[in-house]
């Protein structure tokens, strides 16, 4: 055999095809190292150049993760084999943003900040552009300052004073997140920050606020608060904080995909052709649409932006012809979701958007806003271009709550399903609980592993609520590892949790005996059954409000002088948002409840430091039969609650002394329907649990 040339003219061996999971290529490397990430790009095909790829995976690795996994990747790097998207899936989590730690020096920095432009004040809401409840990382600012990470909040900081607003569910948390020497902790509702700013601003004072964050109605309340002291609301931008924030996430990048008609009930051009008549009859030219729920729902479109609802965030555009200008980073639409889109509905990028305002205003349209939800730049942009705002209601809002025929069997569907997996999950914490070794996150962890084996999942409806003994009394507790708790013989478990599923949205709570229950448990558990069973047995009139209805889930812990600082009831969406208006049963619940809407019963109570209960179904309003009991001479057509909700009420925590007869029968009915219902989905043992779970009392 000859031997190979050698020398400088002999031709180069052929490279080695890359190991992409050689450590310089895989695990190891920094996706910050350019070099190494050109390397990478080289090696699998992807286009560059490195910075443009890292911000783009920064942008996928702020979104929330969600199923199917890898959906990610069909906008990233669509078709690519399993060993670059095992390599593009580690690169995505090491960028991924960790949670702001409290820093109290931040505080201060803002005061410096607010000096340097002349304001004696900020407010600082947890809201975003869309002033929805799930919000990108990169929104979180509330918690960024204060360390406060509940759902509803604001804050206001002065020179000399800074105040941390928080409703009842969150007071507990706020005071465990908050350096409370620095931050007064102030009741939401009942001293709201317009009131409490009235009564600390003296004449003259400066108060900035981020037109963007907050929405029409929100900063007329806050003018007329600040003007009666003499003071003065002054719009800001930019946000001082996103000066401040340098670490601040990236704006979040997801695919968004067809809802398909068979899960919505009805097509997008029907739905925008439906509106666009309500809006030309009103003498409406164009309603606009902040609210990414609103968007997905009119156009069938859905996403993963934000935690736990599958929405793309984006702002659009109804016009009374029926076309809709929508803004969203057009590479969120894959070419399936632009054919679904179809010729009437032209896409912007969302940088667009202010132009397209100003559009509106060079024709000087007459625009429909919803004070409620529209931001106060929205507002202002329209008028200074020469439209003409006209409040009123988002008009997908009723629409939306009023759910279909299809939208509803989806949600029976989709309790079914939850329903298995929440009784397979009670039957075994009842049977390990008690021995030990069972925590919060660890059940908590089963249950969500129980629902993903189900078919149509898509990950959980919000963070669960899981608390043992007195966690259970925080009523919007969130466990991490720092706080979770064993879960031990004697105590209350609470779990409050949802699924969503591509057919429904599910959320449901149990509160479970771990052994053997004391006397006083079971009193207080009895008297919420009661409320609950009040509220869902009940049959009421057309144009029946929330309000109206509210009494009868605490009238039986009235009488015993106890009560619940939260809400009886929200309305939930069709794989949309675990919390929907505009219905809701509360004493500020004023619109009617409508047939179709679909609402949570759940009435609690709450003994801080020792446990809390809470019984929650959902519920789809529904018109009561006229052969129903009852009905017999019936007068007026009446509406009622058909639950939604499908899993066993612990047996062992009702005191049927304290029950009445019917109230004994309605128990037994919904447990006979729970065991119809779920006997087939369960294996023997599942199946055998639940039998005894829901005999007859």
């Amino acid at each position: 055999m000859s031997a190979a040339p050698s020398g400088p003219d002999a031709p180069e061996p052929d490279a080695p095809e890359p190991d992409l999971t050689d450590p310089s290529l895989g695990e190891d490397f920094d996706p910050r190292d350019d070099a190494a990430l050109a390397r990478f790009l080289d090696a699998a095909g992807l286009e560059g150049p490195p910075e443009a790829f890292r911000a783009r995976l920064a942008r996928h690795a702020a979104a929330p993760r969600g199923r199917p996994d890898g959906a990610w990747l069909e906008i990233l790097a669509p078709g690519c084999p399993a060993d670059t998207a095992a390599t593009l899936t580690r690169l995505r989590d090491r960028l991924a943003p960790a949670p702001p730690a409290p820093d109290p020096t931040r505080l201060d920095a803002l005061r410096a900040v607010l000096g340097t432009r002349g304001l004696d004040g900020f407010i600082v809401p947890r809201a975003d552009e869309h002033q929805g409840e799930f919000m990108p990382a990169a929104a979180e600012r509330l918690a960024w300052l204060t360390g406060f990470t509940g759902s509803a909040g604001t804050a206001v900081v002065l020179a000399d004073r800074a105040a941390l607003f928080v409703d009842g569910r969150y007071t507990l948390q706020a005071g465990e997140q908050v350096d409370a020497e620095r931050w007064e902790i102030a009741h939401l509702i009942r001293t709201p920050p317009p009131a409490w700013l009235a009564e600390a601003l003296s004449a003259g004072r400066r108060i900035g606020y981020d037109p963007r964050l907050h929405s029409v109605a929100a900063v007329r309340r806050l003018r007329a608060a600040v003007e009666k002291a003499g003071a003065e609301a002054v719009p800001v931008e930019p946000n001082p904080i996103d000066d401040l924030w340098l670490d601040r996430p990236a704006m979040p990048l997801s695919p968004a995909v067809p809802h398909p008609v068979e899960r919505a009930g009805e097509a997008a051009d029907s739905k925008r052709a439906r509106l666009a008549e309500t809006l030309a009859a009103e003498g409406v030219d164009a309603a606009v649409l902040t609210s990414p729920e609103s968007v997905a729902w009119l156009l069938n479109l859905r996403g993963g932006d934000v935690p736990n609802t599958p929405l793309a965030i984006a702002d659009a555009i109804l016009s009374a012809d029926g076309s809709v200008d929508l803004y969203i980073d057009p590479e969120k639409l894959t070419g399936e979701a632009r054919a679904h889109l179809g010729n009437r509905v032209s896409v912007h990028p969302p940088e667009r958007f202010e132009q397209g305002l100003d559009d509106l205003g060079a024709g000087a349209k007459r625009v429909r806003i919803d004070p409620a939800a529209a931001t106060e730049w929205v507002r202002a942009r329209l008028e200074r271009a020469g439209a003409v705002p006209m409040e009123g209601a988002d008009p997908c809002v009723l629409p939306r709550a009023r759910k279909n025929a299809v939208e509803i069997e989806g949600a029976r569907a989709a309790h079914g399903r939850d329903g298995a997996a929440l009784t397979r999950f009670l039957r075994w914490i009842d049977e390990t609980a008690p021995a030990g070794g069972v925590t919060e996150l660890s059940a908590v962890e089963r249950l969500e592993s129980l629902r993903a084996a189900g078919d149509f999942y898509r990950g959980p409806s919000f963070d669960a609520i899981s608390g043992a003994g007195p966690d259970g009394a925080i009523v919007h507790y969130r466990v991490t590892p720092e706080t979770d708790r064993p879960i031990t013989a004697g105590m209350l478990y609470l779990v409050d949790s949802g699924g969503q599923y591509l057919d429904g949205t599910t959320d449901v709570t149990r509160t479970v005996a771990i052994g053997e229950p004391d006397a006083e448990m079971r009193r207080a558990f009895t008297l919420v059954l009661r409320g609950h069973i009040a509220l869902a047995d009940a049959r009421f009139p057309p144009g029946t409000t929330g309000a109206q209805l509210d009494v009868l889930a605490r009238r039986a812990l009235w009488a015993h002088g106890l009560d619940y600082d939260h809400g009886t009831g929200h309305g939930v969406g069709s794989y949309l948002g675990v919390h929907e208006g505009p219905q809701r049963i509360a004493s500020t619940g004023t619109p009617a409840l409508e047939p179709g809407m679909i609402v949570s019963i759940e009435p609690g109570y709450y003994r801080t430091g020792h446990w809390g209960i809470r019984i929650e179904n959902l519920a789809v309003v529904a018109a009561v039969p006229e052969d129903a009991p009852g009905m017999d001479g019936a007068e007026r057509a009446m509406l009622g609650f058909e639950a939604l909700t499908l899993a066993p009420i612990d047996r062992r925590l009702v005191d049927r002394d304290l029950l009445t007869a019917d109230e004994s029968a309605w128990l037994d009915a919904y447990h006979a329907r729970v065991r119809a219902a779920l006997a087939d989905r369960l294996d023997d043992e599942d199946r055998a649990w639940l039998e005894a779970a829901t005999a007859p009392l």
